[in-house]
């Protein structure tokens, strides 16, 4: 056998053993990393024998949850958000660029194939035609019409490994829509209770506003019989202005409410107002389920596994760098001289292999440069579960707080109304006495503004029990009855 047939043997031996190879990944099997999760909350009750391990859900749609408070106004925001808020465009945009970086990454598996037509002017020099320097060449125009194709055969994994990576950037992206869709519809809901807090406050306001008024009146014709001293009225008409200013505050507070709540219905402020609506208790069970659970539902979890998950195929991609390359390029068509004889027969022409460069490719030094690739892919990865695990720890807080607050909540509320009707009560028996000459007009004054001052208290926690009550649900991943889905 002698060396010119054994050569291309031997390439077509070496080519055929690296196709074998195509499709063999470095890339490290991915495992979702174990997080400690709690048989059950802190705050419920003992767990049951159904106990079950977490089982990725995060696709699941979380429905309109906020339907449980049946509140129409409340159903007609949610939906106005969901179709106008321009948080939730930039979200659905990512994911669409997320979408198409997946495609891009998939593309790239496939042979690239293009066409081409035009003519090169050129004058070879005289030393590229073995000619001395002073030699004279011709200058010639070659008309080209050609079809061109280039393929890499991934050998090791490394498109393999770039297009999972993609595909799963785009699924956290997805996640990510839904984590944003989920805040949007809890921030619609607590803005609008807390404007409904605020005019529920506002209502009694208004209502000591006219009681103090009608008190101003009564105390200035007993002043001006002579019944009573000036500093009863004094007195009288600074409780007045104080609840006048309050009630002014609480109006600022509103109108802030208000602006913010049009911002996430996707409307500026002056085209958007609310009728007020005082807000009225809500009593709403929201059951919190099992730990294990809410790494199902969860979507900034799933997000955040997702990124893991991306950085782990990451790092197949720095790996596959320390092994050969071998792209395949080839070009078929014609050529001539004259643009009149290009496409016959005798014009045809082809070239596989590389034009420039070499076939196979393996950088033998490169000062560290692929070392340093790995490395910080893995620290990627590394920083991407520290992240994941932090977030599954603040969902658990998240829910064991909210958790908290409406047990609480709950009984504060009994505590608050008890003090309510402690302080009308003795509001009623002041004024009484007030009346009799048996005590002054200071006690009047202090008795009915802690009726106020309780009342307001009162007011306070009904919002804040309605908010926390979103808040659980937020915490929780949403629910599960059917509702819109995410983009296409």
């Amino acid at each position: 056998m002698t060396p010119s047939t054994t050569l291309p043997r031997l390439a077509s031996a070496l080519l055929a053993s690296l196709l074998l190879l195509a499709g063999c990944s470095v890339a490290p099997t991915y495992e979702r990393p174990a997080v400690a999760t709690p048989a059950t909350f802190k705050e419920t009750a003992p767990a049951d024998a159904n106990w079950k391990p977490a089982e990725p859900a995060d696709e699941a749609s979380r429905g309109e949850w906020w339907t449980v408070f049946r509140d129409p106004a409340l159903n007609r925001l949610e939906r106005d958000a969901l179709a106008a808020n321009q948080d939730l465009a930039v979200a659905a945009a990512r994911l669409g660029q997320a979408r198409a970086l997946e495609q891009a990454a998939h593309a790239a598996k496939f042979p690239q194939i293009g066409v081409g037509f035009g003519p090169t002017r050129q004058r070879p020099s005289p030393a590229s035609q073995g000619l001395p320097a002073d030699a004279d060449t011709r200058t010639s125009t070659l008309w080209r019409g050609q079809a061109t194709i280039a393929y890499e055969v991934d050998l090791f994994g490394r498109l393999a490994s770039a297009e999972d990576a993609a595909r799963l950037d785009a699924e956290r992206n997805l996640a990510l829509f839904g984590a944003t869709l989920l805040a949007l519809q809890a921030d619609v809901a607590q803005a609008y209770f807390l404007i409904r807090e605020l005019d529920a406050a506002q209502a009694l306001y208004v209502d000591a506003v006219k009681l103090r008024a009608d008190t101003v009146q009564l105390l200035q014709r007993r002043f001006d019989e002579g019944d009573i001293a000036e500093l009863d009225l004094a007195r009288a008409r600074s409780e007045l202005s104080a609840a006048r200013s309050e009630s002014l505050g609480l109006a600022r507070q509103r109108a802030v409410a208000e602006h913010a709540l049009a911002i996430l219905l996707g409307k500026s402020p002056a085209e958007f107002s609310l009728p007020a609506m005082p807000l009225r208790r809500l009593s709403v069970d929201v059951p919190a389920g099992l730990p294990s659970a809410l790494l199902e539902r969860r979507p900034d979890i799933a997000a955040a596994e997702r990124a893991m998950a991306a950085a782990n195929a990451r790092v197949g991609v720095a790996r596959a760098a320390w092994f050969p390359r071998l792209s395949l390029t080839g070009a078929l068509g014609y050529e001539s001289g004259g643009l009149g004889d290009l496409f016959k027969y005798a014009s045809r022409s082809f070239v596989l292999g590389p034009l420039v460069g070499t076939a196979l490719s393996l950088p033998v030094f490169d000062g560290g440069a692929r070392d340093a690739g790995v490395k910080q892919a893995r620290a990627a990865y590394d920083e991407d579960s520290a992240r994941y695990r932090q977030t599954v720890l603040q969902a658990f807080r998240e829910v064991e707080d909210n958790l908290a607050q409406l047990r609480l909540l709950g009984d504060q509320h009994r505590e608050q109304d008890s003090a309510v009707s402690a302080a009308e009560r003795a509001a009623r028996l002041a004024r009484l006495q007030y009346r009799e000459g048996a005590v002054s007009y200071l006690n009047v004054i202090d008795s009915e503004r802690s009726v106020l001052q309780q009342q307001r208290l009162a007011v306070g926690l009904d919002g804040e029990r309605a908010r926390s009550t979103v808040n659980l649900i937020r915490a929780l991943g949403g629910g599960w009855a059917p509702g819109p889905t995410t983009p296409g």
